[in-house]
């Protein structure tokens, strides 16, 4: 009963429309500006440029900005690596199978080495589910614009996306002590533990991507990638039960978020419409993200979606099945990794248990 309790309970508030303010407002206007200039098909690399403000949600300025230039070095590393996937893909002449495949592998390893460097930087949000998704949604675009101009919109969305961190600072009310704290090393212990939750997300990540590639295969679906997000989801939390509460509340927040991306697509928004939609979602989605992740799913789902229909148009019927299917199976390969610790330590006690009886 707790596990169901959680998903239908809403933490308190803290400061939680001043960071998605911020976020829609970082998002937005380097969309709109691309919409003006005609210029969509780079659209992606804004969108997930805009992560940066993400990061450093109510930390005191001077912190805000070290967690957020980390953040969006981080960022343009995995888009840059993503850009060039892309293009190495097209030179080799991979068939469609062998494409898929390689996406696979690459983005499993940017799941395990972007989780790692964000637990050694104490990145808040932790884990590297932007990471996968900006890597394998960038490294599958074909025919993407000239590098310096996607890796230039990128580089420019960090830096609007620092300077809105900072904005605070000019009401004097708001502003923070620019004080920089000194570097803290990891324990062993917290070493360990990075290495342990990186190891975590490249099982989780393979397995989904394997098992959604797959199922693509027979089921005809595609964007596996998205059951690479979706298996990562289940790794963050304190406890089992917070973690299976999190892959459930991702199935069903996706679902409810795809009747309302439904509704959306069939008011045929025009592009200055679907930045306004967009920016909407990313400031539900941060209202409640902290407090509520079944519920900022419902404004994930539709941000996440819509951004990849700007540059990658794909019929809506197509792209709510493949939603949907690659989630499940997400989720349940993230859920499955979570439980099998556990059950593998309780299969070696019974073990242990039986092992003096055959003894004796």
């Amino acid at each position: 009963m707790k596990l169901f309790a959680e998903m239908f309970t809403i933490a308190p508030a803290n400061k939680d429309h001043q960071v998605a303010l911020r976020c829609a407002v970082g998002v937005f206007v380097p969309l709109i500006t691309l919409v003006l200039l005609g210029r969509l098909d780079l659209a992606i690399f804004a969108s997930f440029g805009a992560f940066t403000g993400i990061y450093g949600r109510n930390e005191p300025h001077a912190r805000r900005l070290t967690l957020q230039v980390r953040a969006g070095g981080l960022m343009l590393l995995v888009m840059l690596l993503a850009a060039l996937t892309a293009r190495v893909d097209a030179l080799l002449a991979l068939s469609g199978e062998g494409t898929t495949w390689l996406l696979v592998a690459a983005t499993t390893a940017v799941a395990g080495a972007c989780s790692l460097v964000v637990a050694m930087w104490r990145l808040r949000p932790s884990g590297s589910l932007f990471h996968i998704f900006a890597f394998a949604a960038i490294a599958s675009i074909p025919n993407q614009p000239p590098l310096w101009q996607c890796m230039l919109v990128a580089v420019l969305t960090v830096a609007f996306s620092l300077l809105i961190g900072q904005s605070s600072r000019l009401a004097r009310s708001r502003r923070t002590p620019w004080v920089r704290a000194k570097p803290v090393s990891r324990t062993p212990a917290e070493k360990r533990a990075a290495w342990q939750e990186s190891a975590g997300y490249l099982v989780a990540a393979g397995l989904a991507g394997t098992l959604g590639t797959l199922a693509g295969e027979w089921l005809g679906v595609g964007h596996n990638y998205w059951a690479m997000v979706a298996a990562v989801v289940p790794l963050v939390g304190h406890t089992t039960r917070h973690r299976v509460s999190r892959g459930l509340q991702r199935i069903a927040g996706t679902v409810v978020g795809l009747v309302l991306l439904a509704g959306i697509l069939l008011l045929q928004p025009t592009p200055w419409q679907t930045v306004l939609v967009i920016a909407a979602c990313q400031f539900g989605a941060e209202m409640f993200i902290a407090r509520q992740y079944m519920l900022a799913q419902v404004f994930v789902t539709p941000l996440a979606l819509i951004s990849t229909l700007l540059v990658a148009p794909v019929p809506p019927g197509i792209l709510l099945r493949d939603r949907i299917v690659e989630t499940v199976i997400g989720a349940a390969v993230g859920i499955a990794v979570v439980l099998a610790p556990g059950a593998w330590r309780r299969l070696r006690g019974r073990r242990g248990m039986a092992a003096p009886g055959r003894l004796s």
